[in-house]
């Protein structure tokens, strides 16, 4: 039997946080070293998962195949395509960067006199987060996929609600309230979405008598399984909606913004730069594959939702006085072009989205991250409370830069290619939703731009005259996720090597081709 790697690759963590969690509470350093140990583990692994894909084989592949549950027909399945391979070395290599930058978030939290370890706890639910994310981009059956898909809410839940920003906000009572708001309110959002999408789940089971995207295609491609109109539609919506909610699409968003303000920095970009990509990517894997003639049905929708979260969520970016939340706002309003780009129903659309997913994660975690570092010393997340940092601490104000460069997707850093193939694909299909979309561009550059002046030039505010700068650990974090930024805004053929071959099957499944230029080209 071959070595399992896929199932290595998720379990490597999940160990790591058991390991983690049982450090015995004097030894606060020990278990962050022994959280990043494992959390570089699991980057050696997806390294290796990323070597052992062949782009040009078959759609699946390092597939695993076990019997779980045969009563109910559910099997532990594994595979991965280009597209989940992308994901999985996202998260591997966004992770210990996220230990890195959180490496003294829990200590207020400890006393010499509790039993409590928050330190191990912190880190620990990390790591399972990872774990979880890991295997929902894994999984091919989708029973599977909707355990992790759901269980991830609960260490999530633990993390913005027990973990909170005290750098901004305190330790009162009032600061608690906001926190413990913003995790139910999370958590509530994301169970809603889940139950309708377990409702979903089993209505496939009826329908296909099977949870396998292997045997789904294959009863599909013999002829042997036919869905009712109506019954595939009402089953893509409730995939859908889960789906949306995690992603966050607008109208299901409101949970975003109060989650990142008041989770901690590293948390926040936990949430957005990985966990949420989860939902972008079971659109593709799930909604277009499982439920091909209602994701069609269904684009002319989904695509206005995408538009307002376009440029709902740049609008109130540009309005917002709070740091963390402007770049949640951001934030929908990328994911709205992600969206976009999925149900443009064009290769260049798609893999444009699939590229997005991954330069977003890279790009918001450099800007969130050092924004992070910039609320620690200043201890306030309002812009107002900013101003001239770039003369007492140059490279942060230098790093801040870049990060709100390429969150406006400036030529020659990774987002702009990501940006420019969704919107080539989308005027390719619709003209008149790629005139509206670049307007989020235009508003993209107003908040980034906006942020950055009104945070680091003009004259020194008197808080900020003794603000250090960055510290050799914050440069560990944030140095790679730049030169990655570079590195693929003028190379990302290895990205697109990788992610378009799954996306032909993507559009085989859904039985569309590119359309032809209205204009020849001349001879």
């Amino acid at each position: 039997m071959s070595f399992p790697l896929l199932t290595a690759a998720a379990a490597l963590p999940a160990v790591g946080a058991v390991l983690t969690a049982a450090v015995p509470a004097a030894r606060r350093t020990t278990a962050k070293w022994l959280a990043l140990a494992f959390s570089l583990g699991t980057f050696v692994l997806a390294a290796l998962v990323v070597v052992r894909f062949e782009p040009g084989g078959d759609r699946y592949q390092l597939t695993e195949s076990h019997a779980w549950i045969p009563d109910f027909g559910v099997r532990y399945e594994l595979g991965v395509d280009g597209i989940a391979v992308a994901l999985i070395a996202l998260t591997a290599l966004l992770i210990p960067f996220i230990i890195l930058a959180g490496w003294h978030d829990a200590d207020p939290l400890e006393t010499k006199s509790s039993r409590w370890r928050p330190t191990q706890g912190f880190f620990a639910l990390i790591l399972m987060v990872e774990a979880m994310v890991i295997l929902s981009f894994e999984a091919t059956d989708v029973f599977l996929f909707y355990i992790f898909f759901e269980a991830m809410l609960i260490p999530m839940y633990f993390l913005i609600g027990g973990f909170g920003d005290r750098a901004h906000a305190g330790t009162d009572g009032a600061a608690a309230t906001q926190r413990s708001y913003a995790a139910v309110k999370f958590l509530l959002y994301n169970l809603v979405g889940g139950l309708i999408m377990l409702a979903a789940v089993i209505g496939l089971y009826v329908v296909a008598g099977s949870f396998s995207l292997a045997e789904i295609a294959e009863a599909r491609a013999n002829g042997s399984l036919e869905m009712a109109t109506n019954t595939e539609r009402l089953l893509f919506l409730g995939f859908f909606f889960a789906f949306a909610v995690k992603a966050p699409l607008w109208p299901l968003h409101t949970w975003l913004p109060n989650a990142m303000g008041e989770a901690t920095t590293p948390v926040a970009v936990l949430i957005t730069a990985v966990v949420d990509k989860v939902g972008t990517f079971a659109m593709l894997r799930f909604c277009l594959q499982l439920f091909p003639e209602a994701s069609k049905w269904a684009t002319p929708v989904i695509i206005v939702l995408a538009l307002i979260s376009i440029i709902y969520g740049a609008l109130l970016a540009v309005g917002q006085r709070d740091i963390k939340r402007l770049i949640a706002y951001a934030s929908i309003s990328h994911f709205g072009f992600i969206v976009l780009g999925i149900f443009a129903m064009t290769s260049q659309g798609q893999s444009g989205a699939t590229l997005y997913m991954v330069n977003h994660g890279i790009s918001t975690a450099a800007l969130m991250l050092v924004a992070g570092f910039l609320i620690t010393r200043r201890g306030s997340r309002l812009i107002v409370d900013y101003g001239g940092v770039q003369k007492v601490a140059p490279v942060l104000a230098g790093t801040f830069l870049i990060g709100s460069l390429a969150t406006l997707s400036l030529p020659g850093l990774a987002p702009f290619v990501s940006e420019f193939l969704v919107l080539v694909g989308v005027f390719a299909a619709y003209p008149v939703a790629g005139i509206i979309a670049t307007l989020g561009i235009v508003l993209g550059a107003l908040y980034s731009l906006v942020l950055y002046q009104r945070t680091m030039t003009g004259p020194v505010v008197a808080e900020v005259k003794a603000m250090p700068d960055l510290k050799i650990r914050e440069l560990v974090v944030v140095a790679p996720l730049i030169a990655l930024l570079l590195l693929l805004g003028v190379y990302p053929k290895p990205l697109t090597e990788i992610v378009n071959p799954a996306v032909k099957h993507t559009m085989s499944d859904v039985q569309k081709k590119d359309p032809k230029p209205e204009v020849e080209a001349a001879k």
